[in-house]
């Protein structure tokens, strides 16, 4: 059965990876600035010229990845990224449309129009870490976050791949939006693992009752967040 071996996130309440801490929450608010020395200790040149949305959902993968010893590599690995969203990139697709309009003072950014795409840093991460799986988004309408787990156990079941990253990136409503808001600001990453490595202690397994609710060791879980603050309970 899959197991969580890593967590990792950016929310309002600041960053952190589940081994290093389980000050966790998800919650309204303003996401913290998030620079590439608070991420990677050496230089990366890409981060600077990421838009806010990528950056977040890197930022996330890069602790998730970090607290289950996979953050470094010396050649590629087959494991996937599946995330899902409930606004995705629509402010960075605002800010690239702005530059386009008529009578603007600047000409059409190419640094924004290459992240107009939800998915954008999914690429970002592969290219990072070394990573070869499916990478995909997932447009939760009404979010739980557990989408991607869900999609990443079945990709485990049959064969797709054994490993893989599986969260939420969401910065939030665009301020001037008049719509309702769904979901809350932040990037939550899981690493799920077909089979045990040696020296990884996992925080527990995952399964999926007949009715299709996710069991975080027998125990139902009714969101991410959920998920995640039964892990730290285990830490």
């Amino acid at each position: 059965m899959p197991l969580i071996t890593g967590i990792g996130w950016v929310t309002v309440s600041g960053t952190g990876h589940g081994r290093a801490s389980k000050d966790f929450a998800l919650t309204a608010g303003r996401l913290p600035c998030i620079s590439r020395k608070s991420v990677f200790e050496k230089p990366y040149q890409h981060f600077g010229r990421m838009d806010e949305f990528s950056r977040l959902g890197l930022a996330a993968i890069a602790f998730a990845l970090k607290d289950a010893d996979l953050d470094e590599w010396t050649r590629m690995r087959d494991m996937g990224i599946l995330a899902s969203t409930v606004y995705g990139c629509l402010q960075t697709d605002i800010d690239y449309f702005d530059t386009v309009m008529p009578g603007g003072e600047q000409s059409p950014s190419p640094a924004l129009f290459s992240y107009t795409l939800p998915n954008s840093f999914l690429g970002e991460a592969a290219c990072r870490f070394g990573l070869t799986g499916a990478a995909y988004i997932i447009n939760e309408q009404h979010p739980s976050g557990l989408a991607p787990v869900c999609a990443a156990m079945d990709g485990i079941a049959c064969g797709e791949f054994e490993n893989t990253l599986a969260g939420i990136c969401d910065l939030g409503r665009p301020a001037h939006f008049s719509l309702k808001e769904r979901g809350l600001p932040g990037a939550v990453f899981l690493v799920i693992e077909k089979t045990p490595r040696p020296g990884c202690l996992p925080y527990g397994s995952l399964t999926m009752s007949r009715n299709g609710d996710v069991m975080f060791n027998g125990k139902m879980v009714e969101d991410l967040v959920g998920l995640v603050k039964e892990c730290l309970t285990k830490t």
